[in-house]
């Protein structure tokens, strides 16, 4: 058959495809060939093999003999064979053909990819195919892995924001893939372009850095840089550049491969972290990083030119308190805007920085060095620019801040140490108070005590170091004790005793304050309850509420829950509250005493005048107390202005209907100045330091009270202040008032008045004009501001009109007197005096009692209109359900009469009226008259039982049932039938 084949193929004309006529092989040759190809051969005609060679059988697997005659496409996977077949058309109708792939199946069923190219030709007279066949499996696969590998790296290129690019440096083209086009934000252009043309990609003033790189490059050494792209549409990129030379396949030509990585986000990223690392991300201002840095960076110039500066810790304890009262949205709000108005008070050479809550730092500028005189003025400038409160929301917020001052060298070497000695200082300043301190080595001592007070404290309460000590408030109106300030004392078992103004801040600045406090409340009102049930006179006990405590919302709750636990009367409880705890989030304080004083418990507010105090929000909030802080107490019968500011407080308070109470009186003076202006209590060592709970027991079985010389003016002596520089004619004017029957106290000299002023009640001032060191005038002036009540004459011989004048008509003095006097006529404008003295006190004195009666009418009238409103609620409440029992009753299926306690039918619902229709109407008239003879005596027995009664000629049962309750009395006739039961 392979000669056959041969011949054939020799013999072909040109027609039908045939091998060249002019070859000189012989057919032997042919078919040597042909057997010895590795490649299969075969003839296809009729759609059988008609020949196959060697390697066909070889690739299919059957026999030589099996093949000749079998269908051809038997093993020719079924898919396949459509497209078989329109090769053999396109074939048939003349068309050249092409080589193409088909699935050709083996013997044993397996499968492999066969390249074949048919052709057609003329065997053995007639039309058939020669067809060649090669197994191209693997080929096949590793095409299709090229291209799958293809695939995955473009994909990569895309998922990684990477390209590469491959550069012939011999020819000076690049070729770019598909990822670097997508990079660049350009279409995907097949093929090469030249490398003059991909520098268009490139920054100008970065390709000169690119290319020599590349020209320096060793050859199979790679190397990396980064660089900036342009894409298409005008944005830039950062981009890692990795390349690599080496000798191309060549041998000859220099070849590169480059991948570029897009690392912009990656270097934001950087940037970011580098700012996270150096800088606050709420403020924007520098951190306690780059502080630190700059700070070691001065110390460093300093060391060159023996330089000096100062660090400066700064803390606004209003951000904390916000935070926790309102929120960390609005102590972030707080924050950065004291951080923005801080920054505008730092000057360029300066550093402020962030380190968190309200606690900034500031680096002075070196050129300031470190004099206690110019960084005092500086941290005073910044105090200074804080004092105007800001706005967070609807709350004005008031700024308190206290500073902290290190050195360099004097208080640290370094950077770290330098900030701790200055947060230090700032630490051993008073708490919540905007305050200046340097660092010293007795403040480190502080700071190790406060630590060693914090972790003792910790203990306090559950080893019970804790008691409360308990000073008296007294009514200047009869002197009988009315209350008690609890104030916390602390004897610690390591420590000893430890002052409250040592560990009070310490509690507010760690927290502890909560439990103390809430221990401090519960400890109140059980002592309280006790003194109640010990039958003692009640006495209201004041606590101290820190603003921690203010700021819990359910601080009200809390305590009333303490109040049931501990069986005390809110009556006999107090609260006290700072003008500065109502600066921060005014509403919530606001509504929070509110709360406390719908319990009943009294609402005072200490340290009045200290702070910003605003007293249209004063106006509106619950007080019943104005306490006047003792700095205003303690110089009051020196100076003037002290005098105005009590004054002032007292007509204030008194004008809202608030009391006053006046703290730290000590002194006689003090307590007869305070009496004069019309305060209402006072607290202080006068009458009694602080003192355990049984001396207060003591005091109130005992009754102590103030003296009865300091309260009513009309049980002592009118008291003469004689004032004059001459012995003799102080002398003579004794004598002379002496049978008037006086009080006379006498003095020499203005100053020695004012003193006498201070230790005694006075009436009246009879006072020399020309007296060395302060004039007469002068010294009735200062008695005016001091004790406005009192009646200031001149008695001079030396006339100085113009002061006198300007004193009359200011007020300072009553009458001007001359030397030498007439006795008679002295003696009768003194007399004078002291009666417009006396009319003065009782008007005065009928002033405070209308005041007084107004405020309590005012406070029956509220009652009262409270009261009528609970009364009305009640009856309309009333009216209600007996609407609603009417109306059951009305429609209850069974007859119901009321009768009232006067025996008046009150109520008949429709049932009975229908029972009882001959009876008439029903409804206010006297039963007796109208029932018939068996209910009234029912209705007489009030038995609660039920009685037989017969009415229109059946039998009933009635029940009477008495009612005598807080809204209904009078009884209630039921009614029911007995059904069958006739009257025989």
């Amino acid at each position: 058959m392979s000669s056959v084949v041969a011949s054939t193929l020799q013999g072909a004309p040109p027609a039908a495809h045939a091998l060249s006529s002019d070859s000189q092989l012989s057919p032997r040759t042919y078919r040597e060939l042909l057997e010895q190809a590795q490649v299969g051969v075969f003839v296809v005609q009729k759609g059988c093999f008609r020949y196959v060679n060697p390697k066909v059988v070889e690739l299919l697997g059957h026999p030589e003999a099996q093949l000749l005659g079998m269908s051809a496409t038997a093993v020719v996977h079924p898919q396949d064979i459509p497209r078989v077949a329109e090769h053999i058309r396109q074939r048939m109708a003349g068309v050249a053909g092409v080589a193409y792939d088909i699935r050709c199946v083996r013997a044993d069923g397996s499968l492999f990819v066969g390249r074949v190219f048919g052709r057609a030709i003329v065997f053995e007279g007639e039309p058939a195919d020669l067809v060649t066949l090669s197994d191209v499996s693997e080929i096949q696969r590793a095409r299709e892995l090229a291209e799958w590998r293809a695939r995955m790296l473009a994909q990569t290129e895309l998922l990684c924001r990477s390209g590469s690019v491959e550069i012939d440096l011999s020819a000076r083209r690049a070729t770019l893939s598909s990822g670097a086009y997508a990079l660049l934000g350009e279409t995907h252009e097949p093929g090469t372009l030249s490398i003059l043309a991909a520098l268009r990609w490139i920054p100008r003033d970065e390709r000169r850095f690119l290319l020599s790189i590349w020209r320096g490059a060793a050859r199979g050494d790679p190397f990396e840089f980064q660089h900036r792209i342009l894409r298409a549409d005008g944005s830039r990129l950062v981009v890692l550049h990795r390349g690599v030379v080496d000798v191309g396949a060549d041998g000859v030509s220099l070849r590169g491969v480059v991948i570029l990585q897009d690392i912009t986000a990656q270097r934001e990223a950087e940037g970011r972290i580098q700012e996270l690392a150096n800088y606050d991300e709420l403020t924007g201002l520098p951190n306690r990083v780059l502080l630190l840095d700059r700070v070691d960076a001065a110390a460093h110039a300093a060391q060159w030119d023996d330089g000096r500066f100062a660090l400066l810790s700064l803390n606004i304890a209003q951000v904390d308190q916000v935070e926790e009262t309102m929120g960390f949205g609005a102590g972030d709000t707080l924050a950065m805007a004291i951080a923005a108005r801080l920054s505008g008070l730092c000057r360029s050479e300066e550093t402020l920085a962030h380190l968190g809550g309200g606690e900034f730092a500031m680096l002075l500028d070196p050129a300031l060095g470190d004099g206690e005189d110019a960084v005092s003025q500086r941290a005073r400038a910044i105090l200074d620019g804080l004092r105007l409160p800001e706005n967070v929301g609807q709350t004005e917020v008031y700024l308190s801040c206290s500073v902290g001052i290190a050195t360099y060298p004097a208080d640290a070497d370094g950077a770290q140490r330098l900030l701790e000695c200055a947060q230090t200082a700032r630490l051993h300043t008073d708490s919540g108070a905007s305050r200046i301190a340097f660092f010293t080595p007795q403040a480190n001592v502080h700071a190790v005590r406060r630590m060693t007070l914090e972790s003792a404290l910790r203990r306090a309460i559950g080893r019970q170091e804790l008691l409360l000590h308990y000073q008296p408030q007294v009514d200047l109106t009869d002197g009988r004790l009315l209350g008690v300030e609890a104030l916390v004392r602390w004897h610690c078992t390591e420590l000893g005793d430890v002052e409250p103004t040592e560990f009070i801040p310490v509690a507010e600045q760690t927290g502890l304050i909560i439990p103390i406090g809430e221990w401090v409340l519960r400890s109140a009102c059980a002592q309280a309850a006790s003194w109640a049930r010990a039958g003692l006179p009640g006495v209201r006990v004041h606590v101290n509420l820190s603003p921690l405590q203010l700021q819990q919302p359910d601080i009200a709750r809390r305590l009333h829950g303490i109040l049931l636990e501990t069986g005390a009367n809110p009556a006999h409880l107090g609260v006290e509250v700072t003008e500065s705890m109502l600066t921060v989030d005014g509403a919530h304080a606001a509504r929070t005493l509110r709360e406390l004083k719908a319990i009943g418990v009294e609402i005072s507010l200490d340290d009045f005048g200290t702070g910003y105090s605003n007293l249209g929000v004063l106006r509106t909030l619950p007080i019943d107390v104005v306490k006047i802080d003792r700095s205003f107490v303690h110089d009051v019968t020196s100076a003037p202005e002290d005098v105005s500011i009590t004054r002032a407080v007292l007509n204030m308070a008194h004008s809202l209907q608030m009391k006053v109470l006046a703290e730290g009186v000590e002194t006689e003076g003090q307590l007869n100045l305070l009496i004069a202006n019309g305060c209402d209590m006072i607290q202080g060592f006068f009458f009694s330091e602080p003192v355990p709970a049984a001396d207060i027991e003591q005091m109130l079985r005992e009754n102590r009270r103030l003296p009865e010389r300091f309260l009513t003016r009309a049980q002592r002596k009118r008291t003469l202040l004689l004032v004059d520089d001459e012995e003799n004619i102080v002398s003579s004017l004794r004598r002379l008032f002496r049978r008037d029957g006086y009080h006379i106290v006498t003095a020499h000299s203005g100053a020695e008045g004012l003193q006498r002023l201070a230790e005694v009640n006075v009436d009246v001032i009879v006072s020399d004009q020309r007296m060395p060191g302060m004039t007469g005038v002068e010294f009735l002036r200062r008695a005016k501001e001091l004790y406005p009540d009192t009646v200031r004459m001149v008695l001079s011989g030396y006339t100085e009109l113009q002061s006198i004048t300007d004193a009359v008509n200011e007020g300072a003095i009553y009458k001007f007197l001359t030397k030498p006097w007439d006795d008679e006529r002295l003696r009768a404008h003194v007399a004078e005096a002291f009666r417009q003295k006396d009319l003065a006190d009782e008007n005065r004195r009928l002033a405070r009692e209308v005041h007084s009666a107004n405020n309590e009418l005012a406070l029956v009238n509220e009652r009262l209109e409270g009261l009528l409103a609970r009364q009305r609620e009640q009856t309309s409440l009333e009216e209600s359900r007996a609407a609603n029992a009417r109306g059951v009753l009305e429609n209850v299926p069974t007859p119901i009469v009321g009768v009232d306690a006067d025996g008046m039918i009150a109520f008949v619902n429709r049932d009975a009226q229908m029972l009882l229709s001959d009876a008439g109407a029903l409804i206010g008239c006297d039963a007796d008259d109208v029932l018939p003879a068996g209910l009234r005596e029912v209705l007489s027995l009030d038995d609660g039982m039920h009685h037989r009664v017969e009415l229109h000629g059946r039998w009933h049962r009635a029940v009477c049932r008495a009612m005598d309750d807080a809204t209904s009395r009078g009884k209630l006739l039921v009614i029911t039938p007995e059904f069958e039961t006739e009257v025989s």
